[in-house]
């Protein structure tokens, strides 16, 4: 089994990537924010420590960003030589941490085309969210949530994350033949390769996914 899973999208891009695993190893020099669940990006090009941000962003060759999770949704975008990691759960999706990452890494390399990966987390058939999530995503994805939700019970509904994600994506401009997802990889029923935090409590781990600039 391979380190990290890679995206074919990405890696025809050139671009170095991994989305981790419960077996991945440490990886040094790879830069990280203090993960907050908001929308906030900032940048790693130079040496100050990130604070706190859900996005990160290099455009620096061999600067490498990343993001951990347990069940929210990893994101990996690139344009040109410039890379972005996303932490997207419920709460960033909510408050836009995706299109503001597709934002920012248009501004740092204007012109180029964007590719982007939605990577491992908790899929549609493991998320039940209450009716305050439900009304947070339909005052940001308007009827774009009803194709990603599935009622369970009152008040309650499914929550397909990896499709609102790759709607925010496609929503800030991206191509739908440039989005892709890791497909079969819901990380609350694969606990052979996969931490969850809905599954383990504060028992679980977490896993680091993140992109490297290139020249």
């Amino acid at each position: 089994m391979s380190a990290w899973l890679e995206h074919p999208l990405l890696a025809a891009a050139g671009v170095r990537h991994g989305f981790g695993l419960r077996t991945s190893p440490p990886k040094d020099g790879v830069r990280r924010p203090v993960q907050v669940h908001g929308a906030a990006v900032v940048c790693a090009d130079a040496g100050d420590a990130l604070g706190e941000a859900d996005a990160a962003l290099a455009t620096r060759p061999g600067v490498a960003v990343g993001i951990v999770t347990a069940d929210c949704v990893p994101v990996l975008i690139a344009a040109g030589g410039a890379v972005a990691a996303v932490h997207a759960g419920w709460r960033g999706l909510a408050a836009g941490v995706i299109p503001s990452a597709v934002e920012a890494l248009g501004k740092a390399a204007p012109g180029a085309s964007l590719v982007a990966a939605v990577g491992p987390c908790i899929g549609p058939c493991c998320y039940e969210v209450d009716a305050p999530v439900l009304d947070a995503m339909r005052r940001r994805f308007g009827a774009a949530l009803d194709g990603a939700q599935h009622a369970t019970r009152p008040g309650h509904a499914r929550l397909d994350l990896p499709a609102l994600a790759r709607e925010a994506l496609l929503g800030a401009g991206l191509a739908a033949p440039r989005v892709g997802l890791v497909a079969g990889a819901c990380t609350r029923c694969d606990a052979a390769r996969f931490h969850s935090f809905r599954r383990d409590g504060a028992a679980a781990g977490r896993m680091l996914s993140w992109a490297e600039a290139g020249a």
